[in-house]
């Protein structure tokens, strides 16, 4: 049986709905356990016990949000040397761009050396203003189809040994 760690953090519930979206494409895949923590719970352990990994991020001032930063930064070194070669991929829910998280996930996962298998689903909310920035999300249907088939791939692919 094949692991596949979904870890994330949101605010204004866009990029739960990602993540959540990811953790149903891949429990279509016999073989595969997916698990779906928050940022502030998950730990070294939970990185160490799985095949993969799906990060989800908002971009908060161009970059990762401060708990997805804080994982990173409790995990980093204990899982380092110890998780290198396994697959992962990145959700970023963001109000314009969200290519510097993306870019910031990218740049700590290589440092542990893991595979990306898909470039980073970026799902743009076009929240400007602070009112529309602070509002509950509510990520499109095609969106979160998108993350589903992420799960989805990712999981058929540790269930295949392709990863």
């Amino acid at each position: 049986m094949k692991t596949l760690l979904i870890v994330h953090h949101s605010m204004t519930g866009g990029t739960t709905q990602l993540a959540q979206a990811a953790l149903r494409g891949a429990g279509t895949e016999p073989g595969v356990t997916a698990r779906l923590l928050k940022a502030r719970d998950a730990g070294p352990d939970d990185l160490l016990a799985a095949d993969g990994y799906v990060f989800a991020t908002p971009e908060n001032l161009a970059a990762i949000a401060g708990l997805m930063k804080d994982f990173f930064d409790r995990c980093y070194y204990p899982a380092l040397d110890r998780i290198q070669g396994r697959p992962y991929a990145t959700l970023v829910c963001a109000g314009s761009d969200g290519s510097n998280a993306a870019r910031q996930v990218e740049r700590i996962a290589t440092g542990w050396r893991l595979k990306p298998v898909a470039p980073a689903l970026i799902v743009c909310t076009h929240a400007q203003t602070p009112e529309q920035i602070l509002a509950p999300k509510q990520i499109g249907a095609a969106d979160l189809h998108k993350a589903e088939e992420l799960g989805a791939a990712l999981a058929a692919g540790l269930a295949l040994g392709v990863f």
